[in-house]
């Protein structure tokens, strides 16, 4: 058995990564109640708008801003925490708001960008835009010294490559050569005013506001004036992200399922991270189903009738209840063989890598305790 977190001592970042619905939300959480507990102090940033972070942590709403999660309510569960745990939920549109303003030279500038309609659009719509302002939010949580670790729940996604090179797509778009050649005449005339300017006064910038519109072409234009000499500031903040996210204080935790396609989609993830030069600290395989006879108590159908009779249960039904439970067990046993299987492909597909298996609870993890239980399986204490 594995201890995620032997693998995870001393990382400033810890990054998990999968497919949706697997389960990346509660493992970061645990990830962060179990740090706290032993002495650090913890951010867990969410981008979860369900709200699954908050109501595992016992809050009622996340925002934009560290929340701390108060010691009354680990001593609620029965714990007792060394450190401090914060949890926030990223606020997509606010977060480009707040780099804006500080990579703007001055306040003049950045009123001109956030008023422009194209960058409303880009802040909220544009694709990697939410895995960019993710990456942003941890560099400038890990940067500020506030916190030993910041723990990312990463953006739901199908494919690693859209959460790896999210900033290289937006920085391209800042800095778009092709675009710059055709609005040449409308980036001139933006730095001198563009009501001075007529469209009709070239044939490309004609033709294209037939399909476009005038209105689009202008705040565009105004967009990439008003970001003039603010690109380097970007890319430099850009690569600082990536130099932390693959350097030796960073660790990717992959997090999936027994299944055989969601199994797929972690082998793939591996892939995409590897080419990328990111090694996989760890495997989580959550929920996975555990077969009930490993575990004790009745096996058979006349220990199973006999448990009955000891707990004064009648063995009533057509057919008798001893037998509709003997077919739940060997239907049980059968799913739980199907997922140690999918293990045993993950193990065989990835020698070397830790993995961690935590089955199926008796019922949904909404609260600190029920996370710390999962740390149990996490840390190799559970069996």
């Amino acid at each position: 058995m594995t201890d995620l977190f032997a693998q995870l001592r001393g990382k400033r970042v810890v990054c998990c990564v999968g497919s949706g619905g697997v389960g990346k939300t509660t493992t970061a959480a645990a990830i962060g109640v179990r740090f706290a507990v032993e002495g650090k102090r913890v951010l867990v940033l969410t981008i979860d708008p369900a709200r699954r972070l908050a109501n595992s942590l016992g809050l009622e709403t996340l925002g934009n801003k560290a929340t701390r999660i108060e010691p009354a309510q680990f001593q609620a569960a029965g714990l007792a925490p060394k450190g401090e745990l914060h949890a926030m939920m990223l606020d997509l549109k606010l977060t480009w708001d707040e780099l804006v303003h500080r990579t703007a030279p001055d306040a003049a500038r950045a009123k001109a960008i956030l008023d422009n309609r194209i960058y409303q659009k880009l802040s909220t719509a544009m694709a990697g835009s939410l895995e960019y302002m993710a990456m942003e939010k941890v560099y400038e949580m890990s940067a500020s010294g506030r916190f030993d670790v910041v723990i990312l729940d990463t953006p739901p996604t199908s494919n690693a490559l859209d959460f790896l090179h999210a900033p290289d797509r937006i920085l391209d778009l800042l800095e778009n050569d092709a675009a710059r050649i055709v609005l040449g005449p409308l980036l001139t005339a933006g730095k001198i005013g563009l009501k001075l300017f007529s469209l009709s006064s070239t044939y490309v910038l004609k033709t294209l506001a037939r399909f476009t519109g005038a209105e689009f072409l202008k705040d565009l234009a105004g967009f990439m004036v008003a970001f003039e000499g603010m690109y380097d500031g970007f890319k430099d903040r850009a690569g600082k992200v990536k130099a932390l996210l693959a350097g030796k204080d960073a660790a990717f935790v992959l997090v999936t399922r027994a299944e055989p396609q969601v199994i797929d989609e972690a082998l793939f993830f591996h892939r995409a991270l590897a080419e990328e030069d990111i090694k996989v600290a760890a495997v989580v395989v959550n929920r996975s189903e555990r077969d009930p006879r490993r575990y004790g108590g009745a096996d058979t159908c006349e220990g199973v009738r006999e448990a009955l009779s000891l707990a004064k249960i009648e063995n009533a039904g057509a057919p008798p209840l001893a037998e509709r439970l003997c077919q739940t067990l060997d239907e049980q046993a059968r799913l739980a063989d199907l997922d140690r299987r999918e293990v045993q492909r993950l193990e065989h597909a990835l020698p070397g890598v830790p993995l961690v298996t935590v089955p199926r609870l008796r019922r949904d993890v909404h609260d600190l305790q029920g996370l710390w239980q999962i740390d149990g399986w996490l840390a190799a204490e559970s069996e």
